[in-house]
This record gives C-alpha cells, structure tokens and sequence, in this order.
C-alpha cells in the first residue's frame, strides 16, 4: 500500500501495547537450563568453553564471509568455543568452582584447622562431624545461590535483543547473543544494531558486495572503532576518501554513546556499533566481534567494579576477625590454666581435658562456620524474590547496599513519567481551521511507522479525535520531500502535493516556527504568551506552520504535549519518602517543565538548571549544599548526574541511581547501587548493581523494603552468632580455670552443627522493614552481643553451680553433666534467635520447625546419653552420682526445659530494655550529613589547578601549579 494508505492503516489499526495482556511473563524467557544433560548439574545453559578473557581479535580469514551464504551452523560453534556468548553479561558461572569457593576464606580455614587438629588427634567422631559441618554449609549456600542465579538468568531473556542473520544460505532471526564473529546481519530501520558491525552494501543492491571486497583489498576501509575517533575525523580529509563517498547506506542513531542529537550516517566499509538503532536504510553487514570486545563491550568494561565485594565483606571480614582474635585469646588463657593444673598436650587420649583438646573446643565454638554460608544464603533467597518481582540482582551484596540507601537520584522519562506523550488541547491561531492544523502536523512527520518518533506517534495518532483532518490526508497527498528534526533549523519540513499544488509543512520548535511566518504583531504576542503558558504548565510546544506554493508562511498555532506521570508514581515517592529515601529528579527536560512534573508528584519544587550546577560560579561547600537541598536537577548531561552522586556520597549520603543509557555507566556504577530501569541498554545493564524488568519507581520502593528486611536477618544472625561464639568461650574457659572441666569435644561439634543446621532457616524468616534507612551499627552489636553472651554464660553457671548442691540440684533422679549441659546450651542457644530477630513478626514456620527439630535431637542426646563419656573428675567434685552411661532421667530434662525458657525470658527482657535506651540505639550511626567546609573548599581550589610540565632554555625540565584559566589562556 501507498504511503498515506499505510498511515491511515496505522491510525485505525494502532493499539498500545502497554494496554494489551502480558500472557505468561516469563513465555519469552530463556531456558537456563537449555540443552543440559541431568547429570551435569552444575552447568547452565551457556557454553562451558567459552573464554571471556579472549583478547577479541577475530582472524581476518573470519571476515570475508559471503553475504549470499553466509557462515555455516558447523561454524558457529566453533567461533562461539572461541569468543563465547555476544552479550555484555557478566562472565559465566562455574559451578565447581564457586562450590570449592565455599571452603576458603579465614573463618573456613580455621574450621578446616580444627579438622586437621581432630585427626590428628584420632577423634574421627568429631573430624567426621567437623567436616560434614563444612559440607552442609558449602552446599546450602551453593544450592541456594545457583537456584538464585538460575531464576535471574531465565528472567534475562525477557530483555534479549534479536537480529535477521544469513546462516547456510537463507535468513533466519536469531537471539542477538546468539551471533559470532563474520556473521552475516541485516541492519534495517527500527531494529537495533545486535553488534559491532562493518556495512558491506544496500540490502536491494547485493551486486555492490564485489565493490566492498575490492576496496577492502585495497585496505581502502578506516580500521578506526571508535565514534569519537568518527566523529574527530568529520572535517578531516580522508586519505583516499572510500568511506565518505557514494551515498549512505544506513543512518544511525548514536545518541547513547556520543551525545549526537542527529542521526548519523554511515557508508560501505564503516562500522555501526553495538546497541545503536538504526533510523534509515536497510543493509548487510558483518559483524567484527563479540559484544564484550566491542566499543559499548569496552567502555562498559572501564567501569566494572573489583572482584571483591566491597562494604559488605569488610563488615564481615572485620566480625570474622574480632572473633578469630577472641579465640586466640582465649586459647591462650585455657593454655595459662592449664598449665598450672599440670595438664598434658595431647593425652590422656580418651579425654578432653588436655590442652590440644582445649584448642579443637575453642577452635569450633569461637569460629562461626556458618556466618558466610548464613548471609550469602540470606541474600541469594532475597535475590530470587527479588527476581520474581521483575528486579534482576547483578551483585547479591547490592542488596546490602540498597537498605542502607538514603537519597534516590531518579530519571523523569520512562522512570516517573510512563515516557508516553499525550497531546493536550492545541492553541488554534484566530480564523484558522484546528482540522488543517492537525493534518499539517500529521504531513510534517516522518510517514516510517516502523521506527515513528514519540512526538511524530502522537501527532498521528492524535489524528483520530479530528475525523476531518483524517478526510484532508485522504485527498490524495504525495510526500516529495522529507527534512528530520535538526538542531540547527529546529524544525521538520515535509514538501507535499496535493490537487497539483506543492505543500511545504513545518512542525518544530515555537521560536523557529514564528520566525518562519510573516503574520502580525498580535499574533506573534499571542502565540509567545501561549508558548510561555504551556511551558509553566509542563506542557512541550511546538509550532506548525504550512507554505502553499509561492505565498508566505502561515502561522496555524500550537500542539501542547506532556508526558503523564505514572498513575503509581505519586504514591512511590509518598511511601519512598516515608521510609527515608527523598527523590532527586534529574532531568534533561526545560526547568518549567521539571517543575510542573514535581508539583504533580508531590515533590519539592526547588529545581535548579544544571549550568547552575558546574557554571553558576558555585565551589565547595556551597556547590555541596546547593546538590543537598534541590529536590532535582533540569537539564542536566550524564556528566552532571556523575557529579551530583558523588557530592552526595562525599556528604555521606548513601546514593542510589538510576539510568538507561551508556553515558549513564559511569555514574550507575558510582552510585551505591546502580539501578538500570526497564528499558535500558545493555552497557547500563553492565555497569547496575540491579536491572528492572518492570517499568517505573514501585518495583524501587519494594526492592528498598525486601533489601531492609534481609539486612534484618543478617543483622539477626550476626547477634546471635556473636552472642554463641562469646557465650561458650566464656564459661568453656572459665570451666577449664576454675574447675578443671570442659564439654566433650564430640558433643560441642554437634553443638555447632546444631547451630547452623537451625540457623540456615533464618534465611526464610518473617522480618520487618526498618522505616529508616538502616546501617552496620558494629558498636552497638558488640555491646549487645557481648551482654547476651555473659548473660548465656552466667545461665550455664547457674545449672553447673546447683549440681555442687548436696542433693544434685538441677538433677531430679539421675543424671550426667555432660549431657545436661549439652541440653541447656543448645536449647538456650537455639532460642536466642527468636530473642535477636525481634519481636515485630512471627517467626516464619521454617524457622520455628528447624529449631524444634534441633531441640529434639537434643533432647534425645540428653535421654540416651549419647556421646557423654565416662563422667569426668571436677575439683571440686559433685555430691551426686553420675550414670556411667550418661542417661539422664525424664523429669530432669523438663527441669532443664523449663529452666532454659526462664533464662531465655530474662534475656529476652535485658534485649528489649537495652533496645529502648536511645543512646545505645543510636551508637555507631553515621552522619548522614557529613559537612567540613575546610576540606570542600580545598578540594574545590585544587580542582582549578593544573600541573605544568616545561623546560627552560638549558634544558632543565621544571614543574609549576597553574590555575585552569590561565592555563586555558596560554593553550
């Protein structure tokens, strides 16, 4: 069909896709497990001989592929073994090796120590025990980080690019990660370019593929892959002049990597780049290399963070060492004691009270095995709810990061506002027609309606509320002359026919539209007043104007467009706000416009223009305290939101970002956590701690609140872990002073392994979100930790102290020490967890059925005196008689039921009392405002100094500060 028939067709037929049903969210999504035999389940679906670290240059043979043919599919495996996947992901998994990851690190080693220690020891009880303690804990945490990863690498493919491939002779679309090296791909208008691609000819003139191969014999082509370098070399000669001869095959858009406004075009042998979309033309071209290697692969690659994991393993790295340096200290002291009582180093062999025993005990209490493998789990867990919400998690430790987030730095379009313009009611021009109005409009728009602009869709579409201006395109135009916006005339032009009379249509910028027209000064007054009201109205303007034949211009009046607010967006912002989290809009948009969009969300309204930012002769403090108290930013570049995240974070401020575009990388991976949102290129992708899948701020402010209740689990657990390190060591090594005893080794292991097996659960508990932005409060845990721990010792005491009693005590009929200690430790530490998680939600049944299962395998080991031993001989010695088979009757163990829920009361209240005391709830906080003057404006001074480099006369070579401007000057 005719163009305008096809425009017609498109205005009928149109329906927004964002109205239709989603269907299954998950029909498009690849299979992470593709391909994969059952038994080798530690593979993915990708390609085990993939090698990310290929330095990308691809063999010149691999690049003369016939476009006709193609490569072939027995090829493509070949080239993919080489180069891998063509995707910016992250480097593939490898299962084993993660798992084998599970047993290192400086906790693990000393756990892996006191194995080594128990056999050498000859206590293959407690080395069996010690090492399934390791195993579980390495397979819990692997199982449940894989699973997470698999749930995140299914939801990746609801984002996967595709690309028309020629393979064996015919065309086929195929997934964008799918191409390799000297694949052949047709770039066309509206598709985005799947890789860096070198154009060979014009799709309907494959005749021209014998022109490129002998110009590329010639080594005619730029072997440059940088548009920077492109774009430096516009105005420059060409040595031969190939490349910027004959037409353009293709135009695209670069506006993501270089800033260009226009569309570029591109000719025979040029490169189109990753990520890039095509905006004209259709044509072949070969791709050169795998996305990793690629200009987008390369930048985003300036910005990939460091393999370690930053804040959150140095708050863990410093727990593990306050606790290894405690066990030393303590190994010591019980060495010290030993000593005096004459003990020996490794005998007598069937007992523990010797000091290598000693050491294994303090050894596997005083080192909590399970705190890696407990909080990855808790974040992997987080991570695939996360995922099941539409929020990809890149890096689990992100999650950390995003609960402790207390500024929102936010994008306008597509983020707050549905990046959906809606044509509001035009300003008409006295005496004319708002149907001819509306159709020149539609004339004065690109007719692609593969690749329609958002302002060139709306008008079209806006054609349907005036059904005569639908009649006036039906007249029989013929479009004979397409001009694009440019930001030069400001304007699109479109020269049309109709009944033998030539048409030139404007659409455009107000000012540059009213330039154009000869009209009257009232109208010209009229139409400024209207443009300047439908700004501070957060409307966009744009003129229309229409010349026929050789008369002057004729001003028809205004459309106003804006793009809506989400219908969610308000109220995010109202519940972001609530939980401590202001917003920062930063938008390229007019200042009118970012103010109008505010006050319809509630926001503040002091937003400034960015040059006031960087060129508003602002230093310093007063640049720091200027970012701090806007509530946006209009106007703004990339490099400007760099700058904004950073002088929040030198503020102490905790920053989140979000963005879509490469130029967004940089400050996405500045912030504390990068968020690319839906929609977003793969380089912002890359450079995100987190990428959304769903559009809008809602799936932030849910991701803010599941991020604080997973830090409440970790927080949970970490007290707790501490609480059972010190209460242990405590009474273990005051024990073995004062009365020369200890618990068996072959019972603290189970003691241990009881500890984690319960504790793993914590990772499914119910928990609370905090409704401020929550941090490490180191101090206050270790005050808090260190009481619960002397409180749980002092309990274990009291149980020991009553069995002196003349008539046992604690002990109703029989009984053994062993074993009734064993129970009270595991009870009481089993039910601290309830005690440190709070009191704000139930205990989720995961939790509470681990525990109980815990307390009665416990209770079984006390009963049936397992592993008691035979009694051991205390100074002083107890007034009862032990059972030389450990059995401990009935009545005893509800005695110590009973007893263990009274200690935990009590330090259920010392908990509560000491979490009501401000100043201990406020120990260890960070100034989330951290101002010093000195050091800004300092900071700010050095920034306008340069260091130059010169040499007099005699050759002496010499160095001298200068500020930028006179260095600007003398260049």
């Amino acid at each position: 069909m005719d163009e305008y028939t096809a425009l017609q067709h498109f205005i009928t037929r149109y329906r927004d896709p964002r109205s239709q049903p989603s269907g299954d969210p998950h029909a498009n999504a690849e299979d992470a497990r593709k391909d994969v035999p059952w038994w080798k389940f530690w593979r993915g679906g990708t390609s085990p001989q993939a090698q990310p670290q290929d330095a990308g240059a691809v063999p010149e043979e691999w690049l003369n592929t016939d476009i006709s043919h193609g490569i072939s599919s027995s090829e493509v495996d070949t080239r993919r073994r080489r180069y891998g996947y063509n995707e910016l992901s992250a480097e593939k998994t490898n299962w084993i090796k993660q798992f084998l990851g599970y047993f290192t690190g400086p906790i693990l080693y000393v756990m892996e120590l006191a194995a080594l220690l128990a056999a050498g020891l000859q206590d293959w009880v407690d080395f069996g025990v010690i090492c399934g303690i390791l195993l579980l804990n390495a397979l819990v945490g692997w199982y449940q980080e894989k699973q997470a990863a698999d749930v995140v690498a299914s939801l990746k493919g609801d984002i996967a690019m595709r690309a028309t491939v020629i393979r064996d002779g015919h065309e086929d679309s195929i997934l964008a990660r799918e191409l390799v090296p000297g694949d052949i791909v047709i770039v066309e208008e509206g598709a985005t370019v799947p890789a860096d691609v070198r154009l060979i000819c014009d799709y309907e003139k494959p005749e021209d593929f014998a022109t490129y191969l002998k110009l590329k014999e010639e080594d005619k082509f730029d072997d440059e892959s940088d548009p920077d370098d492109e774009k430096q070399n516009e105005d420059e000669d060409h040595e031969e002049g190939i490349t910027s001869q004959g037409h353009p095959l293709v135009a695209c858009d670069q506006s993501a990597i270089t800033g260009e406004s226009l569309a570029v075009d591109k000719y025979m042998g040029e490169v189109a780049y990753y990520t890039t979309g095509c905006k004209r033309g259709k044509a072949y071209g070969i791709v050169l290399t795998s996305a990793r290697h690629s200009f987008v692969g390369r930048t985003a690659s300036l910005v990939e963070g460091a393999k370690d994991q930053g804040h959150f393993k140095a708050i863990m790295n410093s727990i593990g060492t306050s606790l290894l340096v405690l066990v030393m200290f303590f190994i010591l002291a019980a060495w010290i004691g030993g000593f005096f009582r004459h003990l020996k180093i490794a005998t007598p062999s069937d007992s523990s009270v010797n000091l290598l025993h000693y050491a294994l005990i303090l050894l596997i209490i005083g080192v909590p095995v399970g705190l890696p493998v407990v909080t990855t789990t808790t974040l992997a867990v987080g991570a695939a709810y996360l995922a099941e919400q539409k929020a990809i998690v890149q890096k689990l430790t992100a999650i950390e990061s995003l609960a402790g987030v207390d500024v929102l730095c936010s994008d306008k379009t597509g983020t707050l506002t549905a990046n959906q313009l809606s044509l509001r009611e035009p300003y008409v021009v006295e005496g004319e027609d708002p149907n001819w109005m509306m159709a020149v409009a539609a004339l004065a728009s690109s007719h692609n309606l593969k690749s329609l602009d958002p302002i060139d869709k709306v008008t079209i579409l806006s054609i349907r509320k005036y059904p005569k201006a639908r009649e006036i395109l039906g007249y029989g135009w013929k479009t004979l002359k397409f001009t694009p916006f440019d930001p030069v005339s400001k304007r699109i032009t479109a020269v049309c026919t109709m009944g033998g009379d030539t048409y030139t249509c404007a659409k455009g910028a107000p000012k540059a539209i009213l330039n154009l027209s000869e009209c009257d000064e009232q109208t010209a007054k009229f139409f400024r007043e209207k443009t300047t009201e439908f700004a501070r109205r957060g409307f966009r303007a744009l003129g229309v104007a229409v010349k026929k034949n050789d008369e002057p211009w004729k001003l028809l009046g205004l459309l106003s467009m804006f793009d809506p607010p989400r219908e969610d967006t308000a109220q995010t912002i109202v519940e972001a706000q609530q939980l401590g989290v202001p917003v920062k809009m930063l938008t390229g948009d007019a200042i009118a416009i970012a103010k109008e969009t505010c006050k319809m969300l509630a926001l503040g309204t002091k937003v400034y223009n960015s040059t006031k930012l960087i060129h508003g002769g602002l230093s310093g403090t007063t640049q720091h305290d200027l970012v701090e108290r806007a509530d946006g930013f209009a106007e703004v570049f990339p490099e400007h939101k760099y700058q904004v995240v950073e002088m929040l974070q030198q503020r102490g401020h905790l920053t989140a970002m979000t963005g879509d575009g490469v130029n967004d990388a940089p400050s996405l991976k500045k912030a504390d956590c990068g968020i690319a949102v839906e929609g977003s290129t793969e380089a912002a992708q890359a450079a995100a701690d987190i990428v959304f899948l769903a559009p809008g701020l809602s799936t932030i402010v849910l991701a803010i609140k599941t991020a604080r209740q997973i830090f409440q689990r970790m927080k949970s657990y970490i007290q707790y872990r501490i609480a059972l390190c010190l209460h242990l060591e405590i009474y273990l090594v005051s024990s073995m002073i004062i009365i020369n005893e200890t618990i068996r080794v072959e019972l603290i292991v189970f003691i241990a392994l009881f500890a984690d097996l319960a504790t793993v659960a914590v990772a499914y508990d119910n928990a609370h979100s905090d409704p401020r932005p929550v941090e490490w409060q180191l101090p206050k845990i270790w005050i808090i930790s260190v009481v619960l721990g002397i409180l749980l010792a002092l309990g274990t005491w009291v149980i020991r102290g009553t069995m002196y009693l003349p008539n046992g005590g604690i002990v109703q009929n029989f009984g053994s020490v062993q074993e009734i200690l064993f129970l009270e430790v595991a009870l009481t530490e089993n039910w601290l967890i309830f005690v440190t998680r709070g009191g704000k939600t139930w205990p989720s049944f995961q939790l509470v059925a681990a525990i109980l299962g815990v307390d009665a395998i416990a209770t079984i080991f006390c009963l049936f005196g397992w592993l008691s031993g035979l009694p051991q001989e205390p100074n002083p010695a107890d007034h009862f008689d032990q059972r030389r088979d450990g059995w401990v009757d009935i009545v005893t163990v509800v005695v110590v039921w009973a007893y263990s829920i009274g200690v935990t009361i009590v330090i259920a209240m010392v908990y509560f009392i000491m979490n009501k005391i401000q100043w201990l709830d406020d120990l260890g906080r960070k100034d989330r405002s951290r101002k010093d003057p000195a050091i800004e404006n300092m900071i700010a001074a050095l920034s306008k100094l340069a260091l130059e480099h010169g040499t007099d006369k005699h050759g002496t070579e010499s160095a001298s500060l200068q500020s930028g401007s006179s260095m600007g000057g003398s260049l």
